[in-house]
């Protein structure tokens, strides 16, 4: 790592001079006590992990190979999404689902905040890479961050430090384009105060400059608010540059799957967080003969191809995956995976022994520290970890990655999948007719919430292909995108879209469908629908199996539960027309007419 005195970058690692002149505005602003270059070594990865475990953030785990635990602030845990802003320079650029402030109001604020913000702390300069380091046009950014946290957790999620900082400037001299992203803990230290082991500040903003490719983060040191290559770069900001440039950034896992003819297929799928992304891109499929392979688990950048097919690429390199339900039975990769170490484990509970737990891992260790650092036994009333408590992991020493997992070319996707956590209504799966119906049905898919953002749980909320808090821009505009994108396209290349519910339940709240490895059954009827092997019926909602459609063989279950997991019910439907109306009513002038009549042409079906 390179020291630099402040205020200049005399010594700084690189030429590019409009990066140069931003970190010394940053650092004159913020009054670090010095400014570090991130160089991505193993060297350095060693000397922060272990400045972490001195100042009590990090606790290293002995059953573990270097990897550590940690808790956050318990008013740190999850994305703050009230305190999320997308400042375009007219309101209609935010739309109606995101919460909007004028760039210069919000910089002015922000600045202030800034102002000092980092006295008494290491300033890190972060050079990083979304996606392969070898991509014909890198998709670079840097991130000025003044938590050792975020460092070590950027390492394992992004391509970054030297090898990334080197691709800023072509063999001729070229400056490269990159995404700025400032962010601050907003703990300044006065001389000999003494540090906390998660520091943070109450007041919390996490903005947004999408004309501008600038992101601006305050105030907290978790996760999509801290780790501004993921939901930041990668969905708000990267949405806004597909729209600009003619692809999509989608929050959609990508799977490799493999019949036993040996034909493959690569399939996305957006689900809303917590609703088993990570799961289906490590599924371990329960039907002879199938295989599936890992490209990515949480976001996927998608391009027309030469041959006119649309190609996906995951531009992280990492998992950072919600822990608590993860174990042998529903995700036994996942487990083998952070069984190798390397791994950064936040807010989970700690054994005695030094390993970590999390609540459906099996029967809990008599005693644990729990995620509040206290002390925990299974009498205890709180939970031992925290529900949106996560694992932060290579994706590397995952056993089920593809080898394309890594091809700055992308994979050909056959098949979408849009996904939500319904408890009624949406059977277990459905086919669209075409690319505009799979958009109203990714439009208007609804999911019960989770802990991954900050919330009361269990609210129906309608989640735009599983991106309402991650559309840079206007919602009814990004519909229009992908409507847009379909039309310009063959259609006889484009993926074939399906909606899946694997939660919903019987009268006694049981779930009817198993779930997790037996989703592959699911996987198989769509690859045999693409080939014209499938059967399918016709309803209201769209081609729907019945039970006798779906491969069961060898299935524990009761017939007459995977029977009610695929009922089209018309009287729900004529319920969830309203809900609809009113969510296309919330998005307003942009939504794209062909959705409302795909809602009018709906309601006819439903009579």
């Amino acid at each position: 790592m390179t020291a630099v005195t402040i205020p200049g970058v005399e010594h700084a690692p690189t030429t590019h001079e409009p990066l140069l002149s931003w970190v010394r505005e940053v650092a004159e602003l913020t009054t670090p006590d010095e400014v570090v270059w991130v160089d991505g070594s193993d060297a350095e990865w060693e000397r922060l992990t272990a400045k972490l475990v001195d100042a009590g953030t990090f606790t290293r785990l002995e059953k573990k190979p270097n990897s550590f635990w940690c808790a956050s602030d318990p008013g740190d845990v999850a994305r703050v999404e009230e305190r999320t802003f997308i400042c375009s320079h007219e309101p209609s650029g935010a739309g109606a689902t995101n919460n909007w402030m004028h760039p210069d109001e919000m910089k002015a604020i922000m600045t202030e905040l800034y102002r000092g913000s980092m006295r008494g702390r290491t300033m890190y300069v972060i050079p990083f890479c979304m996606g392969p380091l070898d991509a014909e046009d890198p998709m670079l950014g840097v991130e000025i961050t003044d938590s050792e946290y975020v460092v070590v957790s950027m390492r394992i999620m992004t391509r970054m430090g030297t090898r990334a900082l080197e691709r800023f400037v072509d063999a001729d001299g070229t400056e490269r384009r990159y995404v700025q992203a400032l962010h601050s803990l907003g703990a300044p230290l006065a001389e000999g105060q003494t540090d906390v082991a998660w520091p943070c500040n109450e007041t919390k903003y996490i903005s947004h400059f999408p004309e501008d490719r600038v992101i601006w983060s305050f105030g907290s040191g978790y996760g999509g608010n801290a780790l501004l290559g993921k939901k930041c770069y990668s969905l708000r900001i990267a949405s806004v540059m597909g729209r600009d440039q003619g692809w999509l950034a989608e929050h959609m896992l990508i799977l490799k799957l493999t019949s036993p003819q040996n034909r493959t297929y690569f399939v996305a799928a957006a689900f809303p967080s917590a609703c088993g992304k990570t799961n289906l891109a490590m599924l371990q499929p329960t039907i002879p003969g199938w295989k599936v392979e890992t490209i990515g688990d949480d976001i996927a950048w998608m391009r027309f191809g030469e041959d006119g097919r649309l190609y996906a690429v995951n531009p992280e390199n990492g998992f950072f995956g919600v822990a608590p339900g993860t174990d042998w039975h529903t995700n036994p990769n996942a487990m083998r995976t952070i069984a190798k170490g390397n791994s950064v484990f936040t807010n989970v509970a700690l054994t005695d022994d030094g390993d970590i737990w999390w609540e459906g891992m099996g029967e809990p260790p008599a005693h644990l520290t729990s995620w509040k650092k206290q002390d925990w036994t299974p009498d205890s009333e709180e939970l031992a970890s925290h529900p949106n408590s996560r694992y932060c992991t290579p994706i590397e020493q995952c056993d089920t990655k593809a080898a394309e997992w890594d091809d700055p070319n992308g994979v050909p996707i056959s098949a979408i999948f849009f996904g939500g956590r319904r408890a009624t209504t949406i059977p277990l799966v459905t086919e669209s007719r075409d690319w505009q119906h799979g958009t109203f049905m990714g439009a208007t898919l609804s999911s019960e919430t989770t802990a991954a953002a900050v919330g009361k749980v269990g609210v129906v909320r309608r989640d735009p292909m599983a991106m309402l808090p991650f559309i840079g821009y206007n919602a009814g505009d990004y519909f229009r995108h992908w409507i847009e994108m379909g039309k310009r396209a063959d259609a006889n290349k484009l993926p074939r879209i399906f909606y899946v519910n694997w939660f919903r339940r019987g009268e006694d709240k049981r779930f009817l469908w198993p779930g997790f490895g037996e989703n592959s059954r699911v996987l198989k009827w769509a690859i045999e629908r693409i080939e014209g092997t499938a059967a399918a019926t016709e309803t209201e909602i769209g081609w729907v199996p019945g039970v006798d459609d779906l491969d069961l063989t060898g299935l524990d279950a009761n017939k007459e539960d995977i029977e009610a997991s695929l009922r089209v019910d018309p009287e729900e439907w004529r319920a969830e027309i309203p809900l609809i109306e009113e969510w296309f009513d919330k998005i307003g002038e942009q939504l794209p007419t062909t959705l409302r009549d795909e809602l009018a042409a709906l309601k006819q079906r439903l009579g």
